[in-house]
């Protein structure tokens, strides 16, 4: 799991009119000189959509579009992970963790961030509070110090400690390996709970990000206009002896390969079977 193209708005005419608006008006005879005006900076154009904005759009246009491709057949969908094993058999997480403790504030501490950034924080966090007891006695506080780098950081941090809590008193300190125990911690969304499960404890989950919807509809594999219809719709199609590693492969190839802006389609390994009609040219 970002084609439309935004209405300019009165705010550029603006801009424009203000500058041409700006004097440098001459002295008179009674009054002193007075400096010349400066001109105003000129406005940005609000219309200009900003790079998350133009992938959400993107996103969009594929899950419009995705649901009236051709389903793709059994033996087609064999292939292309035949192909994504064949090319990267043991695939990985770009977060940075130890156990499933620091996996799962890790992956809570990702929503409307980066893995590299998250990484950044996290590198003093876990050096500082690498256990449940730990984060708790750090407090809110002192996590959002650690984390101040990420948006909603202040969020996150009570979610942090207070999932760290609950695994405590609810859970003896662990990560439960079950989606609606994950899922009734505070930050957990099903995202969140089927990543935990599929790296930690191995178990075949497909958690549908940005890039991975974008793929599945982009594709025609598993159209969806809901992440949770995408996820449902991958596991239907996808053989079993795949599943471990098709959300990986699949978030993998939306990061670097079918990204949203500039889909690089003479390098994807499915080019061949993919659905959407615009491909980039080589």
């Amino acid at each position: 799991m970002r084609p439309a193209g935004a209405k300019r708005t009165a705010a550029g005419k603006a801009g424009k009119a203000a500058l041409s608006l700006a004097t440098n008006a001459a002295p008179t005879k009674a009054t002193p000189a007075k400096r010349a005006t400066p001109a105003p900076a000129a406005l940005p154009d609000p219309a200009a959509p900003r790079p998350a904005r133009r992938r959400a759009v993107a996103n969009a246009a594929a899950a419009a579009v995705g649901g009236g491709f051709k389903p793709w057949s059994p033996a087609e969908v064999e292939h292309a992970f035949a192909r994504f094993e064949a090319a990267d058999p043991e695939p990985k997480g770009e977060l940075d963790y130890v156990d499933p403790y620091t996996l799962l504030v890790a992956v809570v501490l990702s929503a409307q961030a980066t893995d590299i950034g998250v990484n950044r924080a996290t590198r003093a966090l876990f050096a500082a509070a690498p256990t449940p007891e730990a984060m708790v006695a750090l407090g809110e506080e002192g996590v959002a110090q650690h984390i101040r780098t990420l948006g909603l950081y202040r969020g996150k941090a009570k979610n942090v400690v207070e999932l760290s809590r609950r695994l405590i008193t609810e859970h003896g300190g662990t990560v439960p390996a079950d989606r609606a125990a994950l899922e009734a911690l505070p930050g957990v969304g099903r995202k969140t709970a089927n990543v935990v499960l599929n790296i930690a404890f191995q178990l075949p989950t497909i958690a549908v990000d940005t890039h991975l919807f974008r793929v599945a509809n982009r594709t025609g594999l598993a159209p969806g206009r809901t992440p949770l219809e995408v996820e449902l719709g991958l596991e239907r199609e996808i053989p079993d002896r795949f599943k471990l590693h098709a959300h990986h492969w699949l978030i993998l190839h939306g990061r670097y390969v079918c990204k949203a802006l500039k889909p690089d389609c003479p390098r994807c390994l499915i080019s061949d079977l993919c659905r959407w009609p615009q491909k980039s040219p080589a």
